[in-house]
């Protein structure tokens, strides 16, 4: 069984273990009851938006949250002389967390807005959404010890990676938004719901996939200054 395997097996478990399904179960339902108050939304508007904000949850400070725990264990530092390379580290956490995202994500979609939508752009925007969440949760945790320390400024950075939420729900519109990262996966997991241009669908599956190699790069560089060398740990 290879290294990656063996690890994305290990996260899963330990992410059970941890109450992290029990946890995307309850936010699930509790999503679907307080949706399910507004049976005539226009969900087709709506529910991209909510599916974003949930997929931050499940990838951002999921993925944080296991730092910060395995940081406590020490776990990490055992990793840094095991064999484990750092990309089969952060695969098996994009990996794992993905999955989990997207069980509740579509459980929601199915109960509250049913099977009639493009699944495919649907489920690419789930993935690169996760994969983008999960790695900027990385790289923003990687610098922190203790859920304190981590909490209060991890608010400010996640609502900058909201502003496409803007966009999507039409309270502001600008083409100025086209640069913001998470603007491409939100018009993915928009085209799920709705139709719109060829070339937004383009747009965002390249501009999505450059993000991730560079939120992929930006991560290794954080796992070897703030994991290995320890520079600047608050």
């Amino acid at each position: 069984m290879s290294r990656l395997s063996s690890t994305l097996r290990w996260d899963i478990q330990l992410q059970f273990r941890n109450g992290f399904y029990y946890a995307s179960a309850f936010v699930a339902l509790f999503t679907i009851l307080i949706l399910g108050l507004f049976p005539n939304a226009n969900w087709r508007f709506i529910l991209p938006a909510i599916l974003f904000e949930n997929l931050l949850i499940n990838t951002f400070y999921f993925i944080a949250a296991l730092v910060l725990l395995e940081k406590g264990e020490g776990t990490l530092e055992g990793l840094i002389v095991s064999p484990l390379r750092k990309w089969e580290y952060l695969t098996s956490k994009i990996i794992s967390l993905t999955i989990l995202s997207i069980f509740e994500s579509v459980a929601i979609t199915l109960i509250i807005f049913g099977a009639s939508l493009n699944w495919s752009l649907f489920l690419l925007g789930v993935v690169i959404l996760c994969a983008m969440f999960a790695l900027a949760g990385f790289i923003f945790v990687a610098r922190y010890d203790s859920i304190n320390t981590f909490l209060f400024p991890s608010v400010a950075f996640t609502t900058l990676l909201s502003i496409p939420i803007i966009s999507s729900l039409s309270l502001w519109d600008s083409p100025l938004m086209l640069l913001h990262p998470f603007q491409a996966p939100m018009l993915l997991l928009t085209a799920g719901f709705q139709l719109i241009p060829m070339w937004q669908i383009i747009y965002g599956i390249a501009y999505g996939a450059f993000w991730i190699a560079v939120l992929y790069q930006l991560s290794q560089r954080a796992f070897y200054r703030f994991v290995i060398l320890k520079q600047g740990v608050k």
